[in-house]
């Protein structure tokens, strides 16, 4: 798993930063959270295929957060995408992905999955799912977690075969955790998985656009990697609750609460020149803290 993040400003871009998105590289395909303008041009930079690109989460509609889908949208088309791209966002989201190819003047050669979210789990694949969470903004806005889903153990074929349990199928519910049945007996998950050798799936939480509260703490918790907006110092704290963003030190309480192990701060308005002192504030609440810097990226 590869985090890219393809910028960092809010509002506007500067000549340092570009605005605010991040790409999740999961198993060859890639996943962008949020889609502002300079986004395709950030992930060439980055070196990260825009073609590759399997959905999009959109936090809210504002510009600085979905005004890169129409360019992003025609790059695709004019390179001859002909695999579907799911996009998901708040209610209206069908609505502005047909303005986005309107703007363009586009008509896509490939299917474009509009969903409109709602809180809880909206995207399912075999290794991961994504959820959704309400924000606090002025207008509906959602934070994500992206979740590697646990691994039961290691399963032993040898075993599963000597018990009579044939190859297929079946392998896979058990692998799954789920009991199967061959002829009248009945094999649990544990009967041919070695569970010491379990593992944890990693997970990975977004905090986009919002007034900092405790009402997502039950949902980022435990991350290993907390992306949070940072958009002020606690300098601007009246500002920040005024445009209903957070600060460095809100997100740093944030991240302490939840106990995540790793805190990204992003986001940050152009009118602070030295993000520095983001990770400086925030480290007065919480250790494991770095003000991300454009195209940084994170292995994991």
């Amino acid at each position: 798993m590869r985090l890219t993040v393809l910028g960092t400003s809010a509002s506007t871009p500067s000549k340092e930063r570009n605005l605010s998105a991040i790409m999740l590289n999961f198993e060859g395909l890639n996943y962008l959270f949020d889609c502002p303008e300079g986004t395709q041009r950030q992930l060439m930079k980055a070196k990260s295929s825009y073609m590759k690109i399997h959905a999009i989460f959109l936090s809210h509609f504002h510009g600085d957060h979905i005004l890169g889908l129409p360019g992003l949208l025609a790059t695709m088309s004019m390179h001859q995408r002909d695999y579907p791209l799911f996009v998901f966002g708040p209610k209206g989201v069908k609505e502005k992905v047909q303005k986005a190819l309107e703007i363009s003047l586009l008509k896509v050669n490939f299917e474009i999955k509009a969903i409109e979210v709602k809180e809880g789990k909206i995207f399912e694949e075999e290794k991961f799912f994504v959820e959704c969470f309400k924000l606090n903004h002025e207008i509906p806005c959602y934070g994500f977690v992206f979740k590697e889903k646990d691994s039961l153990g290691q399963f032993q074929r040898e075993k599963a075969l000597k018990l009579g349990i044939p190859e297929g199928p079946l392998w896979s519910q058990l692998h799954k955790g789920i009991k199967v049945k061959v002829g009248k007996k009945t094999f649990k998950p544990e009967d041919v998985i070695d569970v010491s050798k379990k593992k944890t799936g990693k997970k990975i939480s977004f905090v986009f656009d919002t007034l900092a509260n405790n009402s997502y703490i039950n949902k980022i918790k435990d991350s290993d990697v907390l992306f949070h907006e940072s958009t002020f110092l606690e300098k601007l704290k009246d500002r920040a609750k005024e445009t209903m963003h957070s600060t460095a030190k809100d997100a740093s309480k944030i991240a302490a609460k939840a106990k995540v192990k790793k805190l990204v701060l992003f986001h940050f308005s152009p009118r602070h020149k030295d993000t520095e002192k983001f990770d400086i504030e925030a480290r007065e609440f919480f250790g494991n803290v770095v003000a991300a810097k454009d195209l940084e990226e994170i292995e994991l």
